[in-house]
C-alpha cells in the first residue's frame, strides 16, 4: 500500500508540476511574440514621428478625439492580436479590430493601464468584458528635441488557450489515475509478496518450534550469507544452535541429577521405614521419623516426576498403548479419589457412562492424568465442597471432566497453569497448606497430547474451575495415527 501511494503521489507531482512548466513555457513564448510585434509597432511609429510628419489625425466631429494617420494604421491591421497606440494625452489614437469591439469601461480600463505601463512593468494582464488577456507595453522611441505625441504601443492576446491545456493535462492525470492505482496496487502487491516470501517460510520453520526438542531444526541458508534475510537466517540458524546447546545440557543434568538422586532416596526411604518399625525405636523419635518419611516420599515423587519430563523432553518416553474401557478404569480412580475426598472433607462424586468407551491409551499414564486432576481439585477445594467427574463420548472422542468448586484461577493465571514449576500464588505454594511442586498439569498436558488428546481449563476466581480432556475413541483416525507413533 505504501508503494502504491508514492507512486500515485510522485505521478501526481509529475502532473502537477508539468502542467506548471507547460504553462510557465506557453506564457514565456507568447510574452515573446507580443515583445517582438510591440517592438515593431512601436519602431514604425517612432520612425514616423522621426520624419517629422503630422502622424495624427484630428476628428471633425469632437476635437478631444484623434486617431493615428491612415497610412500608419495599415501596417498594424496585420496584426492579429489586440493592439493599442496612447498618445502623450492617455488617448487612444489607435486601436485593432478586437479592441474596438469592447465596452467604453473596457476601453478606459485598457487605455490607463497602457498609457501606466512603463520599463518596469512592461507585461500586464488584465479582464475586459470577461476576456482574460495579456499585454505587453513598449515605449516609443523619441526622437532627441521632438515632442512626444505617441507614448507607449502595447500588444495581447487572450490566455485562455493557455490555462486550458495545463488543465487538460491534470484532467488526463486524474482521469488515467484509477488505472495507474489498480496496476500499482498490483505490481506493488506481487513484488512485496515476493520479497516477503522468504521471512514466510523463516516464520513456517520458527512456528514449527514449539519446544526443546524441536531445537534441532535450521532455516535454509546459503553457505555465504548475502542480502539481510540471509543475515537473519544465519543470525536466527545461531540462536538456535545455541539454545539446543543449552536445552540439551539442562535435559541432561535434570536426567542424571534425577537418575543420582534415586538411588540415595530409596535407600533413605528403607532406612526410615525400617526405624518406624523397629519396636527399639524410641517413642518421642517416631513423630521425627514419620515427617521425614513424608518429606522424603516427596522428593521421591518429585525425582521420579522430573525424570519422566526429562525422558519426555529427550523422545525416549514411550506409551505402552492397549485397548482401555474408559469408563471402568476411571470407576477405580474415582474410588481413591472418594478416600482423598474424606480426608479433606471434600464431597466427589462421579457421573460415569453405562455402555463401555474404548481408548487407544496407556493405563497407567491415563490413570495418572485422572488421579492428578482428582487431588489437585481435592486439594484446593476448602471443606464442604464438591468435586464432580464426568465422562461423555462422541463417535470420533471421549471428553472427561473434573469440575470443583475450589479457590479458582485468577483470569490471567489461566495460560500458564501447564506450564512447569509454575503456581499461581501463596495459596499454591510447596510451604503453604497445599504443597507441590507445580509439575503435575505439565505431566497431565503431556499425557493427554501424547494419547492425540488435548487438555483445557475453564475458571473462576471463588467459583471453581473445570479442567477438560479431550481422548480419541478406538477407531477414530487420531487414534489409530498416536497408536502408530506410540508403538
Amino acid at each position: 500500500m505504501w508503494y502504491t501511494v508514492a507512486l500515485v503521489a510522485t505521478v501526481l507531482a509529475f502532473g502537477v508540476t508539468a502542467s506548471l512548466v507547460d504553462r510557465r513555457a506557453r506564457y514565456a513564448d507568447l510574452d515573446r511574440r507580443l515583445a517582438t510585434e510591440a517592438d515593431r509597432a512601436a519602431r514604425l511609429m517612432a520612425q514616423a514621428e522621426a520624419s517629422g510628419g503630422r502622424v495624427l489625425d484630428e476628428v471633425p466631429r469632437d476635437p478631444s478625439v484623434a486617431q493615428l494617420r491612415l497610412d500608419l494604421q495599415a501596417p498594424l491591421e496585420l496584426v492579429a492580436d489586440y493592439l493599442v497606440v496612447v498618445d502623450s494625452a492617455s488617448r487612444i489614437v489607435y486601436g485593432s479590430a478586437e479592441t474596438r469591439r469592447f465596452t467604453p469601461a473596457a476601453s478606459d480600463t485598457l487605455r490607463f493601464r497602457t498609457f501606466a505601463a512603463g520599463k518596469d512593468q512592461p507585461t500586464f494582464d488584465v479582464v475586459l468584458d470577461g476576456v482574460a488577456l495579456r499585454f505587453v507595453a513598449r515605449p516609443v522611441p523619441q526622437a532627441p528635441g521632438t515632442p512626444a505625441v505617441l507614448v507607449n504601443v502595447a500588444v495581447g492576446a487572450p490566455t485562455r488557450d493557455l490555462d486550458i491545456a495545463p488543465q487538460r493535462i491534470l484532467a488526463s492525470m486524474l482521469l488515467v489515475a484509477p488505472i495507474i492505482l489498480l496496476f500499482a496496487i498490483g505490481v506493488g502487491w506481487l513484488l512485496s509478496a515476493r520479497a516477503l516470501q522468504p521471512l514466510g517460510r523463516m516464520i513456517d520453520e520458527l512456528e514449527a518450534i514449539t519446544d526443546g526438542r524441536s531445537l534441532h531444526r535450521r532455516l535454509p541458508a546459503p553457505a555465504e550469507p548475502g542480502d539481510e534475510m540471509d543475515r537473519l537466517a544465519h543470525t536466527l540458524n545461531a540462536m538456535m544452535a545455541r539454545l539446543e546447546t543449552s536445552f540439551t545440557a539442562l535435559r541432561r543434568f535434570i536426567a542424571d541429577a534425577s537418575h543420582e538422586l534415586k538411588t540415595p532416596l530409596t535407600v533413605m526411604r528403607v532406612g526410615v521405614e525400617h526405624s518406624l518399625t523397629d519396636p527399639r525405636t524410641a517413642p518421642e523419635t517416631i513423630a521425627a521419623l514419620d515427617e521425614t518419611l513424608q518429606e522424603v516420599r516427596r522428593m521421591t515423587e518429585l525425582v521420579d516426576t522430573l525424570l519422566t519430563l526429562a525422558r519426555v523432553d529427550e523422545g525416549r518416553m514411550e506409551l505402552h498403548t492397549e485397548p482401555v474401557e474408559l469408563g471402568a478404569l476411571l470407576t477405580e480412580v474415582y474410588e481413591t479419589a472418594q478416600m482423598l475426598g474424606e480426608e479433606a472433607k471434600v464431597e466427589v462424586a462421579a457421573e460415569l457412562l453405562h455402555e463401555p468407551v474404548m481408548i487407544q491409551a496407556d493405563r497407567a499414564r491415563i490413570r495418572q492424568l485422572v488421579m492428578n486432576l482428582l487431588s489437585n481439585a481435592v486439594k484446593y477445594t476448602p471443606a464442604g465442597g464438591s468435586v464432580w467427574l464426568s465422562l461423555t463420548a462422541r463417535p470420533e472422542a471421549a471428553t472427561i471432566s473434573v469440575r470443583d468448586t475450589g479457590i479458582g484461577i485468577a483470569p490471567g493465571d489461566v495460560d500458564r497453569v501447564f506450564d512447569r514449576f509454575w503456581r499461581a500464588d501463596a495459596a499454591r505454594s510447596r510451604t503453604g497448606d497445599r504443597p507441590g511442586f507445580g509439575l503435575g498439569l505439565s505431566i497431565c498436558k503431556w499425557i493427554a497430547e501424547a494419547h492425540g488428546g488435548s487438555i483445557a481449563v475453564t475458571s473462576r476466581p471463588g467459583r471453581g474451575s473445570t479442567f477438560t480432556v479431550t481422548l480419541p475413541r478406538l477407531g477414530s483416525t487420531g487414534a489409530e495415527v498416536r497408536v502408530a507413533e506410540g508403538s
